[in-house]
C-alpha cells in the first residue's frame, strides 16, 4: 500500500466531515496541502481493501507523518447525538505519535476550530494546544494550513492569499475541466479531485 503514496514525510492525513454542508472547506483543505507541495490522503481514497472503515483509517495513518484535524463540526447529528469521528481520529493519530515507534512518534498535527478556544467547552483536555481557528471561511482554513505547512518544510511555498487567489480560479475552470473528462463538479471523487487539482496547479 505504501509504494503507490508519497513517502511518509510528505503525506497529510485530513480528519474531518465529509458531509455536503462541509464540502467547499474539504475541497479548499485538499487544494492547499497540494498548493504547498505535500500529499492529501484521507478515508475517502480508495485503498484497494476491504478492511472496516476504522482499520481502514489506522492504515492510511500510518501512512502519514503529518495531520490536519478540523473538530469545528461538534453540533448534534438529527439523532440529537454529538459527532464523535473527528475526536476519535484525533485520539488516534496521537495516541500512534506517543506510543508508536520511532517513525510514528515523528508525527505532526495540526488541529482546527471554527472559533479560538471554542474547544475548552467540549473537549478541555486539548487546552494548551496551539489550535487554530478559521472562522468556517475557505480563506481561512487555507491560511492556517499554509502557516502549519511552512514550518514541515524547507521548501519555499506561495503565501495563503496567493494559494487562495489561486484557488478560485482553479474554481472557475473546474466545470470546464470535468467536461473535458467525462465528470461533473458535483460528483468529483477524492482521488478525482486531487488529480486535477495537482495537473492544473503544476501547469499554473
Amino acid at each position: 500500500m505504501r509504494s503507490r503514496f508519497p513517502e511518509y514525510s510528505n503525506s497529510v492525513f485530513i480528519n474531518c466531515p465529509f458531509d455536503d454542508d462541509y464540502k467547499s472547506l474539504f475541497h479548499a483543505m485538499v487544494f492547499a496541502i497540494q498548493a504547498c507541495g505535500f500529499t492529501p490522503r484521507c478515508a475517502k481514497e480508495d485503498s484497494g481493501t476491504d478492511d472496516i472503515r476504522i482499520q481502514k483509517i489506522i492504515e492510511i495513518m500510518r501512512g502519514c507523518q503529518l495531520g490536519i484535524h478540523d473538530l469545528s463540526r461538534t453540533e448534534s447529528s438529527a439523532a440529537g447525538l454529538p459527532r464523535f469521528n473527528m475526536p476519535l481520529e484525533l485520539g488516534l493519530f496521537m495516541g500512534s505519535k506517543n506510543f508508536g515507534d520511532k517513525e510514528q512518534k515523528s508525527k505532526r498535527y495540526l488541529v482546527l476550530d471554527s472559533e479560538d478556544f471554542r474547544f475548552k467547552a467540549y473537549i478541555s483536555d486539548l487546552s494548551g494546544q496551539d489550535i487554530q481557528a478559521h472562522g468556517n471561511n475557505v480563506e481561512g482554513i487555507i491560511s492556517a494550513i499554509r502557516a502549519w505547512l511552512s514550518h514541515r518544510t524547507t521548501r519555499k511555498m506561495p503565501h495563503g492569499s496567493v494559494i487562495f487567489n489561486r484557488y478560485r480560479r482553479f474554481l472557475e475552470i473546474l466545470p470546464e475541466l470535468c467536461i473535458k473528462m467525462d465528470w461533473t463538479v458535483d460528483e468529483l471523487q477524492f482521488l478525482e479531485f486531487t488529480g486535477l487539482a495537482k495537473e492544473w496547479l503544476n501547469l499554473e
